[in-house]
């Protein structure tokens, strides 16, 4: 019987290697192609004439782009910070207390979570132009402040998740014999509390960084004319022609998500080791 199960198991074990391959092969070769043709020396992606870097120094160039992510990393900045301290708030909230409705407000944390990006959109623009109280019948500016406050919304549950499994491995009994020896709330957060929950808040930055920087539908309803992101950017240098300038910004982005999200994985894998 060991024997026929053998070959039964090592044909299972090289269906699933074939199937993973498949799975990534679909997810990542549109992703490679993309920064293949980043280099490529023409102005067209449908035939490869050699390597160049113009492009990039093309991109380099381009003022307005520049200005495009500057204002995206300053958006993903602000809001990974507020996100920081309304998500780790959060979670120690839910963590430590037991009230009527908890149960309610942790759905709906997780809310936004869920909401398809479009109806998030389309809710912050109305909340922007028509809900939110505004002196003289004006409208909220759509400037870099409501594409912050847009971006806080769906950032922070994401570090309140984050944050709050990492309490959940926490042991009460500490922070008490804290207290016990004459530490008051906030030293026994900050000495206590706070260094237990750093590994997460720093994957909780990094993630929230990620799902700003790289934000578009949110970003296109609660962005004005005079305020541009880089995926918006990006956007609509899609709608006249994909071109290698337009490879080598969506490039350039992948790159720095990749970066920020491996830097999160590692910041895990040591918590874990820990």
């Amino acid at each position: 019987m060991a024997q026929r199960r053998a070959p039964l198991e090592y044909n299972r074990m090289w269906q699933m290697r074939l199937w993973l391959f498949a799975v990534f092969f679909f997810l990542y070769a549109p992703l490679v192609a993309l920064v293949a043709f980043s280099f490529n020396d023409s102005k067209r992606n449908t035939v490869w004439r050699g390597f160049t870097f113009a492009y990039y120094e093309k991109l380099f160039n381009n003022q307005v782009l520049l200005i495009a992510f500057a204002n995206s990393l300053t958006i993903a900045l602000m809001a990974t910070l507020i996100s920081l301290v309304i998500g780790s708030l959060a979670a120690v909230l839910l963590w430590r207390y037991r009230f009527i409705g908890k149960t309610v407000v942790e759905g709906a944390f997780t809310l936004p979570l869920v909401v398809p990006e479009i109806c998030m959109g389309v809710a912050m623009l109305l909340f922007f132009t028509r809900v939110l109280p505004w002196p003289n019948n004006l409208i909220w500016p759509l400037n870099l402040g409501s594409i912050i406050i847009a971006h806080v919304s769906f950032c922070f549950p994401f570090v309140a998740l984050v944050v709050g499994a990492r309490l959940a491995s926490f042991n009460k009994e500490q922070e008490e014999a804290a207290r016990d020896l004459g530490a008051n709330d906030w030293q026994a957060f900050r000495d206590v509390l706070l260094p237990h929950i750093r590994p997460a808040l720093i994957a909780g930055g990094l993630l929230a960084f990620t799902l700003s920087l790289d934000d578009f539908v949110i970003t296109f309803f609660t962005s004005g004319p005079d305020t541009i992101t880089f995926p918006v950017k990006v956007y609509s240098m899609l709608r006249f022609s994909v071109t290698p300038e337009v490879n080598a910004a969506s490039t350039m982005l992948i790159l720095l998500t990749v970066v920020l999200m491996a830097l999160m994985m590692l910041m895990q894998g040591k918590s874990q080791k820990k």
